[in-house]
């Protein structure tokens, strides 16, 4: 099991799929977890599972566009648990929409939350991890972020920003011993496979046989343990790297 026993950790987007998986699964290896979701009632609903589990975790109300709540949580979680080790930039949102049907309206809305969340999150995050010695980055990007697809043109900008970006901050700051390292799944078995799947007029399954070479649709278990290694001390000197959890399906030419 990866070594983060007595981390503190900050997931956003906490309240369902990978974001709860992740979440559940710091709390099962020994760290502590703040999660956060502008969605109080799912946020609340992931803190619950843990405890009962015996995990030891807090919800943070969040818009993670607004750069004032991430200064409110950040604090909170540090005043909570002492400190802050990791922060994973999970929360996002997903449109699908022909060029000239995507509204300015949708595009910032979108990069609002995708991009701007994630530079928030880590402008705000870096005195926290600094005091601590160091610590780890962990953006959500996705298999959008590196190859295109037709009527993705926001969703995969958005996520090529993330892709970049990252890169970015771990250069600029390995010195303070803080890697950042970004995540590009393939479709989950979340709601945004569901919104996927009904664009493409096909079942979640047959989504996964046809964007896998495995078969199946990834499972949010599948990218939280991805998430959990980043955040270890067995992944020290992993730093602007990215990561491919898609199943194998980038070595062929799969359809959707």
């Amino acid at each position: 099991m990866p070594s983060v026993e007595g981390k503190v950790a900050v997931v956003t987007g906490g309240g369902a799929g990978i974001g709860r998986a992740t979440a559940a699964l710091f709390a099962k290896s020994g760290a502590k977890v703040a999660v956060t979701d502008i969605n109080e009632a799912q946020g609340r609903e992931t803190v619950a599972k843990i405890t009962v589990d015996g995990g030891d975790a807090i919800f943070l109300p969040h818009d993670v566009a607004s750069e004032e709540q991430w200064e409110r949580v950040l604090a909170e979680a540090k005043e909570h648990f002492g400190g802050v080790d990791v922060l994973v930039n999970n929360a996002g949102i997903y449109i699908i929409a022909p060029l000239a049907e995507t509204t300015l309206e949708q595009w910032n809305r979108l990069f609002s939350i995708n991009v701007t969340g994630v530079f928030l999150g880590s402008k705000h995050v870096v005195p926290y991890l600094a005091e601590r010695g160091g610590g780890s980055i962990i953006n959500l990007s996705s298999v959008a972020g590196l190859l295109g697809a037709a009527g993705h043109a926001c969703y995969g900008a958005s996520k090529g920003a993330v892709r970049i970006l990252t890169k970015d901050l771990a250069a600029e700051l390995g010195a303070q011993n803080i890697r950042v390292n970004s995540i590009h799944p393939t479709y989950v078995r979340t709601a945004m496979a569901d919104y996927g799947a009904a664009m493409a007029g096909k079942t979640i399954e047959e989504l996964g046989r046809n964007m896998s070479v495995l078969g199946r649709i990834a499972e949010p278990e599948d990218v939280a343990n991805v998430i959990v290694f980043l955040a270890a001390e067995e992944s020290r000197y992993l730093t602007g790297a990215e990561f491919v959890v898609d199943g194998g399906g980038g070595t062929s030419i799969l359809s959707v």
